[in-house]
């Protein structure tokens, strides 16, 4: 029988699209681009999420739309979207 975890909680980061850089499949917003629910800068992402969630400006994206790494969230196409786009992104970590 497997462990279960009795604690969930979540982290969240927050930025815009213009604190991004690369193109194309390439784009990505560094973790140190973005702030936390503190409000302040953030210096990495959960390493162990048990799951992730991205909003798009207030809308919850699917999950082959990024991937996401302890240092940045790779959005392939993200730098098409208006700079000014709100970004959120929500680790559930246990």
């Amino acid at each position: 029988m497997p462990i279960t975890k009795p604690f969930m909680a979540a982290r969240r980061f927050n930025a815009t699209v213009a604190d991004g850089t690369g193109t194309g499949a390439a784009y990505n917003i560094l973790a140190t681009a973005t702030t936390n629910d503190a409000g302040v800068a953030a210096t990495a992402f959960p390493t162990a999420p048990a799951y992730y969630n991205l909003y798009i400006n207030a809308l919850l994206q699917t999950a082959d739309t990024s991937t996401a790494t302890t240092t940045a969230i790779t959005i392939p196409g993200g730098d098409a979207l208006d700079p000014a786009t709100p970004i959120v992104i929500e680790f559930v970590v246990n």
